[in-house]
Order: structure tokens, then sequence, then C-alpha cells
């Protein structure tokens, strides 16, 4: 199947320029980029990637996407700059960071596989739910597990603040005190509160795996995706 790239006109600039963004909104309002030898002037028009787009009259070319990686740290975040935390993005020392971004993100205090990218299309296929992408995550509880966890996360649990039960999901117990949970969505703090909800607590969290990519680099490493890995997200488009 072939996957077809779909960008707002700003952002293409960006990527295929030297451009900053307010650089290149300017351009665009003030009329210098065609889209096809039309001029076009709404900073929001979406450009297939098939289309010829010219600013001042040179034609430009997107540059290859971006996609990463990472065996994420404790005590650091998926933003683009520090804040409370240092960023994640302080150990990718190759290209512009600013351009990246985290297809799915962590809290701080949790570790393990993230993806990267600057191919937002892309990273839809990761986050969406009705995409159905398994994320797997190593749990460590404070108390030890019932008996009858597995057949609440199977059926779905009602989390404080939700008006919807969570999508089924598959619970593996290690130990008594260490389990596997594979989820296909991402609400905020979903995994601690799924295990909120049935009186547990979270004690550490790690990502080991998103949909058929495996963590195998170590702590605070990352690499490039192969063209494989990349693609096996690609064939989840409807």
């Amino acid at each position: 199947m072939t996957y077809v790239v779909i960008m707002r006109l700003d952002k293409f600039i960006c990527k295929s320029t030297q451009l900053t963004k307010p650089e290149a909104i300017a351009m665009i309002e003030e009329g210098k980029v065609n889209i096809n030898r039309d001029v076009v002037t709404a900073v929001s028009t979406q450009v297939h990637e098939n289309n010829q787009v010219t600013l001042n009259g040179i034609l430009l070319t997107l540059r290859p996407f971006r996609y990463l990686i990472m065996n994420k740290p404790a005590n650091t975040i998926c933003s683009n700059i520090d804040e409370a935390y240092p960023s994640l993005f302080n150990y990718i020392t190759e290209g512009n960071n600013a351009e990246l971004h985290v297809a799915g993100r962590l809290d701080a205090d949790t570790t393990g596989l993230v993806l990267i990218t600057d191919n937002g299309s892309w990273s839809y296929n990761i986050i969406t739910p009705s995409k159905k992408c398994e994320k797997v995550y190593r749990v460590g509880l404070r108390k030890p597990i019932t008996e009858d966890a597995t057949e609440k996360f199977a059926i779905g649990l009602q989390l404080q603040g939700e008006s919807q039960l969570t999508r089924p999901a598959k619970l593996e117990i290690i130990t008594s005190k260490e389990v596997l949970l594979t989820i296909t969505e991402g609400k905020f703090h979903q995994v601690k509160r799924m295990f909120s909800a049935i009186g547990n607590k979270v004690i550490s969290l790690h990502r080991e795996k998103i949909g058929e990519i495996t963590l195998d680099v170590e702590e605070g490493e990352w690499r490039y995706l192969t063209s494989d890995e990349i693609q096996s997200f690609n064939l989840k488009v409807k």
C-alpha cells in the first residue's frame, strides 16, 4: 500500500527550505508561493506530496522525513524544550530537533520506547485509537495484582472523569507485583489511572514495544528506524 504525505503549506515550506515558520507564513501571505502554478495565500492549505510548490518561482523539494527510536531515561520529558525536567531531545545531536515530535508521549518518570519523527501523518497512525496500534508496558505495582484483574482489563475500566470505558486491554501477569499491559489508546496518565481504578498503584512503568517495534537500544540511546519498521505503521492506513 502506498503511503501518501499531506501537510499544511507553511510546514511544507519549512520542510523544504531553511525558513522559520514565521518567515514561511510571511512568504505565503505575500503571494510568493504557488501550488501547481496557482498563487496560494492561505497558510493552512493542505499540500499533497505530488503537488508542485514554488517559492519565488523556484520549485521546492521536501527534505526526507526522520524516524527514530529512543530508550527514554527517567526524569526526562517529551517536550522539545527543557522545563521542570530536561528534554529527551538533548540526546539527539543530529539535525534540527525543533522539527521533531514524539509519537505517543511518556510521563517524566516513565522510561522506555519512544518513537520520534517530523512526519505528523505517520505518527497519526500510532497515536489514533481507531488504528489499534498496540503499546506494551512493563508495570511494577505496589500491591499484588488481584486474580480478577485480567478479566477487568479485558472488558474495559471506568476511569475517573471519563464517560466511556477504556478499550479492551491485555494483562499478562509476570509476578504478583509485575505485569505486562498491552493497550491501543493513550489517554492522559492512562496506565496509572487504570491500575488506580482497581485499587492498586503503579510504582514503575516502562514501555517495551509499539506495534511491531521492540526496544533494542540502551537507556538514553537512539537509532534511525529501518524502512521496514517505518512501513509497518504505514500499512495501517485504510
